[in-house]
Order: C-alpha cells, then sequence, then structure tokens
C-alpha cells in the first residue's frame, strides 16, 4: 500500500492514515487480533457489510454541513472507491458502500484534501454531532447552535477519553424548543435559551442527557434548565471520563449511558461528574461564535421569469418544501431524497445548481434529506425548475409521505427484513391514495431493519422494524408495527408502543387501514397522537389483529421485498458498538502503545491527554494481572476495586501510593499540569514494569511446581 506521509500538510491526520495503514498490514499478518483490529478501524469510520470482504465508509460530517466542493470530493472518492453512490443517514452522515479495506487509507487521505474527516464515525466513540438542519436561519431560534456543535465535534475529536469507550455517545444540538434535532433519544441533548443578567443578554443550554433508543428506549432526562454556554463542553468531557470508568463493557447490551444512569441514579452521576471537575483541562470553553461565514448569492444576479407550468405541483412544492427564513428575502429549501440514495451523478448536478441560486452550506437533514439555504424569493421559480430536471422537486418533504429508512438487510449485518424496500411500498400508498397528507408534518413514518431503531421508528407516531416468524418449517419475513411516539418540544418526547407484528408483504394494507381508521374517526384537527391516545392500545389491536392471522399465508409471503427467493433468517455480527476485548496479549500490546503514546503527547506540549493516556495504560495493565487469575471484570472502577481486593491486600504487589484506587485516581485530585503530567506517566510507567516482573515471577513458580 502506498504512504502518504508526502501528501497531507496536517501531521495529526498524517499520523492517523499512517498507522491505519500499518495496522491493515499487521492484521493482515496475524500481528493483531481480528477483534482488536476491528475495535481500531470502527473507530476510523470503517464498518463491516453484511457482504463479506467489503466495508461501509462512514464520512462524518457534523451537524450535517457539506459545502459544494466536499460533496463533489465524496462524490468523487464515491467513483473511483465504491459504486457510484452514497446514502445519507439519520445522523447528518453520508455513507458509502462496498469498499475494500486494503484502499481505505488511500481514500481517507483524499477526502482530508478536502476537510473531511471519518475518524471516529463509528465504534465505541463520541459519534457525530448533529444539530438542526435549520440552525442559522431559524426565525424560532434564540441564537444559532452552529458553532457550538461544530465546537463540541472539533474538541472532542481524538480525545483519548472518548476512543475505547463501553459504547457510543450521541450528541444532538436543536436550533428552538420545538427540538427538531430530537434531544430527547441522544447520551447529551442541547437546546438554546437566553436569560438576561444585568440588562445583558446571556446564552445557555437546556441539558438532557441518557436518552437512546434501540431495543430498550430511554428518554433522556434534564439536568440543567439553563447551563453557560462557556460550560457545556467542560461538562461533557467529565461526564463523558465518568462514563468511561464506571460504564458497563462486558455486556455491550448494557454498555450505554442510559444503563449506567439507570442504575447509579441520576443523583450519584452528576456527583462523579462534579468529581471529575478538577482533571478537565478547561473550566470554561469561549466558542466562537462567528462560525461558519457563510457566502450568500449575489444580490445582482437575473434569474429567468416565466410562469410554472403547473401551478398546483409548483405550489405544493412551495407549501411543503420550502420556508421563509429569519434572513429577509431568503428561503430554506429542502430536497426529498428517497430513503437518503444519491447517485453521483445527481450529486454533481445538484451541486451546479447549488452554485446557482444557494449558499455554499448544504445541511443533510435527519431524516435523510437535504436543505439549500439562502435561495432568493426571485430565485424560486427557476431553482423549482432546475430540481424537478434532475428529479429533485419531488413534494412533501418530511411529510407523513417522507418516509425515514436505514438500509436494513441491504448492507446491516443485523439487518432481519428488508426495510428499504417495504418503505418505497409504504410511500406508495401515501402518495397514491392519502395524498393529502403530503402536507401532513404530524404524521411520521419509520423503518428499521431489526429492532435497533437506526431508521428510528421508537420515535415515530407509525413505526415499523424487521422481524420474522415461523409458520410450519418456513419462515417468514416480518414487520412490528409501533404507534405513539414523537416530538413533544422542548426535550420532551414519547416513545412509541408495540401493537402487532404482520407479515411484510402486509404492510401497505396495515398503513391503509390505520390511515382511513384516522381519516373516518379522528377528531376535527386532532394530532394522531391525540387520536391514538383517545382510542387507546385495544383499538389498535383489534383493528389490525386480521393481518396477524398466519393461516392463510401465500408463497408470496414467503418472499421479502426486492427479494426473488424464499425468505432465510440471516443475522451477523453487528458492529454498531465494536466489540469487547480483554486479550491477555492484545491489552500488553495496548498497555505499551498507549505509554508510548502518552510520552508523544507530552512532548507535544499535551499534557491533559498525556495523563488519559497513562491512565488507560494502567487500567490495561491491571486488566491483564486480573485475567491471569481468571478475574474478569465489566467497568474500570470495579477493575480498581478487584486490583485493590486481589493483589494489594494481599500484598502481593506493594505500591507506593498504598492502594490502587489511590495510584489510579490521583487524576481526579491534580490539575493537568505538565508536572502532574510527568509523575502520572512515571507512576503508569513503574506500575506497568512492576506487573511485568509480577507476570514473570509467577510464571516461573508455576514452571518450578
Amino acid at each position: 500500500m502506498k504512504s502518504f506521509r508526502t501528501e497531507l500538510e496536517n501531521p495529526v491526520v498524517e499520523h492517523d492514515i499512517i498507522e491505519l495503514e500499518r495496522k491493515i498490514r499487521e492484521f493482515k499478518t496475524g500481528a493483531i487480533a481480528e477483534e482488536k483490529f476491528r475495535s481500531l478501524r470502527l473507530a476510523r469510520g470503517i464498518y463491516g457489510q453484511r457482504q463479506q470482504g467489503v466495508q461501509m465508509i462512514r464520512i462524518k460530517l457534523p451537524y450535517g454541513r457539506v459545502t459544494v466542493k466536499q460533496l463533489l470530493r465524496i462524490a468523487d472518492i464515491s467513483d473511483e472507491y465504491s459504486t457510484g453512490k452514497i446514502h445519507l443517514t439519520t445522523r447528518q452522515d453520508i455513507q458509502i458502500h462496498y469498499v475494500s479495506l486494503d484502499r481505505t487509507p488511500e481514500l481517507w487521505a483524499k477526502l482530508e484534501k478536502d476537510d473531511i474527516t471519518i475518524r471516529e464515525a463509528c465504534g465505541n466513540t463520541i459519534r457525530n454531532v448533529t444539530a438542526s438542519d435549520t440552525a442559522g436561519i431559524d426565525p424560532d431560534e434564540p441564537f444559532d447552535v452552529t458553532p457550538y456543535a461544530h465546537a463540541v465535534f472539533a474538541y472532542f475529536l481524538r480525545k483519548p477519553f472518548d476512543q475505547e469507550l463501553g459504547r457510543k455517545v450521541k450528541i444532538a444540538f436543536s436550533s428552538s424548543d420545538r427540538d427538531s434535532a430530537v434531544t430527547y433519544i441522544h447520551d447529551f441533548g442541547f437546546i438554546p435559551k437566553v436569560k438576561l443578567e444585568d440588562g445583558l443578554e446571556k446564552r445557555g443550554f437546556k441539558v438532557l442527557i441518557a436518552g437512546g433508543l434501540g431495543s430498550q428506549p430511554f428518554l433522556a432526562r434534564a439536568v440543567y434548565d439553563f447551563l453557560p454556554d462557556n460550560e457545556i463542553i467542560p461538562f461533557i468531557e467529565a461526564a463523558v471520563r465518568v462514563f468511561d470508568r464506571y460504564g458497563e463493557r462486558a455486556s455491550r447490551s448494557k454498555a450505554r449511558l442510559k444503563y449506567l444512569i439507570n442504575k447509579i441514579g441520576i443523583d450519584q452521576f452528576l456527583a462523579l461528574v462534579k468529581e471529575e471537575e478538577k482533571a478537565v483541562a478547561v473550566k470554561k470553553y469561549e466558542v466562537n461564535r462567528n462560525f461558519p461565514n457563510t457566502t450568500v448569492p449575489p444580490a445582482s444576479q437575473i434569474y429567468t421569469s416565466f410562469h410554472p407550468s403547473d401551478k398546483e405541483e409548483y405550489r405544493r412544492w412551495i407549501d411543503t418544501n420550502t420556508f421563509k427564513q429569519k434572513q429577509g428575502g431568503f428561503n430554506g429549501v429542502y430536497i426529498k431524497v428517497q430513503l437518503g440514495n444519491l447517485s453521483t451523478a445527481a450529486v454533481r448536478e445538484l451541486a451546479r445548481i447549488v452554485k446557482l441560486y444557494a449558499a455554499d452550506d448544504i445541511r443533510i437533514t435527519i431524516n435523510q434529506g437535504l436543505l439549500l439555504r439562502y435561495v432568493r424569493d426571485a430565485a424560486l421559480l427557476t431553482l423549482y425548475y432546475e430540481l424537478k430536471g434532475i428529479g429533485m422537486a419531488v413534494p412533501g418533504f418530511n411529510s407523513t409521505g417522507d418516509i425515514t429508512s436505514c438500509p436494513g438487510t441491504d448492507t446491516c449485518n443485523l439487518g432481519i427484513s428488508n426495510s428499504t424496500e417495504a418503505a418505497k411500498a409504504l410511500e406508495r400508498v401515501v402518495y397514491k391514495e392519502f395524498p393529502d397528507l403530503l402536507y401532513n408534518r404530524d404524521i411520521k413514518i419509520k423503518i428499521s431493519g431489526c429492532i435497533n431503531s437506526c431508521g428510528q421508528h421508537g420515535l415515530a407516531q407509525i413505526g415499523f422494524h424487521g422481524s420474522s416468524f415461523k409458520v410450519g418449517n418456513r419462515v417468514a419475513p416480518a414487520l412490528q408495527l409501533l404507534l405513539g411516539g414523537g416530538t413533544l418540544g422542548n426535550g420532551n418526547g414519547r416513545i412509541s408502543e408495540k401493537i402487532i407484528k404482520v407479515g411484510t408483504k402486509r404492510s401497505p394494507d396495515v398503513l391503509r387501514t390505520l390511515l382511513n381508521d384516522y381519516k373516518t374517526n379522528s377528531l376535527k384537527d386532532e394530532k394522531f397522537n391525540d387520536y391514538y391516545d383517545r382510542n387507546g392500545f385495544d383499538y389498535f389491536y383489534r383493528l389490525l389483529k386480521p393481518y396477524s392471522d398466519n393461516s392463510n399465508l401465500t408463497d408470496n409471503d414467503f418472499i421479502d421485498w426486492g427479494k426473488d427467493e424464499n425468505y432465510k433468517t440471516a443475522i451477523g455480527v453487528g458492529e454498531c458498538a465494536s466489540v469487547i476485548i480483554d486479550l491477555v496479549a492484545t491489552l500488553l500490546y495496548d498497555a505499551e502503545e498507549k505509554l508510548a503514546t502518552a510520552a508523544e503527547v507530552f512532548a507535544d506540549g499535551k499534557f491533559n491527554d498525556s495523563i488519559y493516556f497513562s491512565y488507560a495504560a494502567i487500567i490495561c495493565t491491571a486488566k491483564v494481572l486480573l485475567l491471569d487469575k481468571q478475574l474478569f471484570v465489566n467497568t474500570h472502577n470495579g477493575l480498581i476495586n478487584d486490583f485493590d481486593k486481589h493483589f494489594v491486600e494481599t500484598s502481593e504487589i506493594v505500591l507506593q501510593e498504598g492502594s490502587f484506587r489511590n495510584l489510579v485516581l490521583s487524576i481526579n485530585r491534580n490539575e493537568p499540569t505538565k508536572e502532574f503530567a510527568a509523575e502520572y506517566f512515571e507512576k503508569a510507567n513503574r506500575f506497568f514494569e512492576k506487573a511485568a516482573a509480577y507476570r514473570k515471577t509467577a510464571g516461573e513458580k508455576v514452571v518450578r511446581s
């Protein structure tokens, strides 16, 4: 593989890519265990697909912002390394599929030429920071949250304490109380607030923590009604460090932040965060409020003047796909992208159009669409015809007919049934039979290929997730229906309730029955969830129960959407959260690498990072000795307790600090200064040498006995 040492100007990025290149070689020669390599590549945005031998590359685009130049770069990358397609995700990322592992360093290097990263797009890390697509132009926003979302992304990228968490961490910023970024399902959610102090406007955020969807949804809890804006980054850092130390690691299904807080309680968690504050490098973090500097189209531009050939169609597009920005004379224009899938040819045409009619600031939406910004009033009609010419003027953005879906069995290891083709079938029902619902933004339909809710079915008014059931000796693809989820505003939300499981080919009839019943039996101006609450679970179960009767299935019911052959359950090993690594050899290798990195970043003046690498080296080293005794731990805090119990209290290992806890947690009792970083590194190095000597002595005793 080719080296990129002389092709990139950023030495940190260059080091990352060279390291990935080296790790791929070591993995292929067997020098690195598969589990360890998986963890490493996931933290670099490289995700295994359902199809063997190829990778999905997740491109991390903070708050969904992408420039024309970056979009064209991604299109070029897809053409050269993938299939000429891109996929927009509900996390405001872009994914490309079917990439060779060997080519990923080269691909990454080319992306970085336009400041595009894949670092920490997957794995047990702080994932992409999402935000309302309207941030900066939202008429209802107290202030633009874009600078804050960007600051959080930039600050935490490559931080040592969020590289090997027990599970992923998701962060979202909403632009207003409307909560269009659905903060209530995130590990950390932020809603902007302002208040007056001594006649001056002060910015802050309502802070929510520990939300999440998946198989066990949790609504996030509000911990601050108003946290000053310069305190949010220190708070996130302290909280993530606590999660790193106390979070579950042995059971992946219980390793999210929501489970830790459910276990120890919110008050105890916040007390631990308070204890961690001293170790945080920056106590106040001032954000550059002027970022980004968006260039708008010139006022002198002349647009084609004509009347629309189909006034009703144009009016529908205006009503459903555009809105007036808070900046007078400008409009936001949404593009509905079915299932988030675009060809690179369409991307290039779109880039040309954006250059002519919009700001160089495209936002990916959390329902897999696109938002063009700063479109002048006079440009709307011309833009409409330009977009229509490339199939991107479909009305009904974010309406009942704009269905969100994850890739499901198309590429994901965890997919159970085909969510993408099912979503297309459901959209056809809405567009053909319920066209009035293209104006309805109350009823959202979302579908996931499995229970993990990547398609966000758990927060939909009407949600589906992939499943299956047996009928005799045959297995049929199925969808679980859920009802009643949704956003309430200001950080509050509802989780949808499971109603009934049906064969996947019956889902259009299920949707048709639901929508007809709502149309016929809802009260005037009654929202869908009010209609659901008024009637209750039993009503909908009885209404739809005939569709769960499996005694009259046809052969077609045993064939999934988009397939020709009979359905077979084929679930692989998911990589959404990486895996738990407990191999002794790997841990020793890790400890040595972390000590080396601690010394390296210390030399660069990054004392806080050096301290945390030293901490991680101590933890890895201690885990090795515990594993030698067949003692398994599931949290860093548990490891500290067990090491004292089984080694220090038995005097098998004597520490100058008196206890292992004193050694490790001196990290919390000291400011992250140069002097403490040097001292802590020496302690970590000394502990590693002591552990190595102990293992050698213990091994000799075993041989002699």
